[in-house]
């Protein structure tokens, strides 16, 4: 089982959006809402792709990326926590010797700190983070959750919440569940399950899926 971050362990989403709403605001740039939704679960380089004039030099995204993930992680501590049905699936699939994985796309000290904060580490043979790869809905950060636990990606199930998720881990050979957390049913139609929330995922599904 190879599981997003944002969005479907937990909902930070409204802290992302506050802190890239301040970074570029100092910018002197106004970021709506609706705009968030359609980078949401891009790495920081896909965001800013988006976001920014194509010339912008690199050593300014860099630090702008820095800066937003400073304030995220500074907004977050003490205010997170898991999302409905995931300590039940966490706790289920370890009892099950289900190997597990996250792949997000934001850095590391996020993953880590998010990680620690809902006290979930004990449960993931891998941790990787798409920071540094090809941004979904490349498939790049599955393929190599999926190296990291020695599995075929054929072998996998990705949970995801974000339509470039969803695209990501079919790219990948991957079966995939959305939760509807932060996108619509239309939006996610492309994964083979989808639920409201991990408290209305059917065992039968997801035993069907792994079979």
């Amino acid at each position: 089982m190879i599981w997003d971050m944002d969005g479907v362990l937990v909902d930070t989403r409204e802290l992302h959006y506050l802190a890239w709403s301040q970074v570029l605001a100092e910018l002197g740039i106004s970021l709506t809402w609706e705009t968030f939704r359609e980078v949401f679960g891009m790495s920081n380089a896909g965001i800013l792709k988006r976001l920014l004039a194509s010339d912008t030099d690199p050593a300014t995204l860099l630090q702008i990326a820095e800066r937003k993930e400073a304030l995220f992680r500074e907004s977050a501590r003490g205010r997170v926590r898991p999302l409905p049905g995931v300590r039940f699936w966490l706790e289920q699939l370890t009892r099950q010797g289900v190997a597990q994985a996250i792949a997000s796309s934001g850095p590391m000290e996020n993953i880590q700190m998010l990680v620690n904060e809902l006290g979930i580490a004990a449960h993931f043979a891998a941790i990787v983070s798409g920071a540094d790869l090809p941004s979904k809905p490349n498939p790049a950060v599955f393929l190599a959750a999926a190296e990291a636990l020695r599995m075929a990606a054929d072998r996998c199930v990705v949970i995801e919440d974000s339509p470039a998720g969803v695209e990501g881990a079919k790219r990948a050979g991957m079966r995939c569940i959305a939760v509807l957390t932060t996108s619509t049913e239309s939006a996610l139609r492309a994964a083979d399950v989808i639920v409201a929330d991990l408290e209305s995922l059917d065992p039968r599904a997801l035993a069907k899926m792994f079979d």
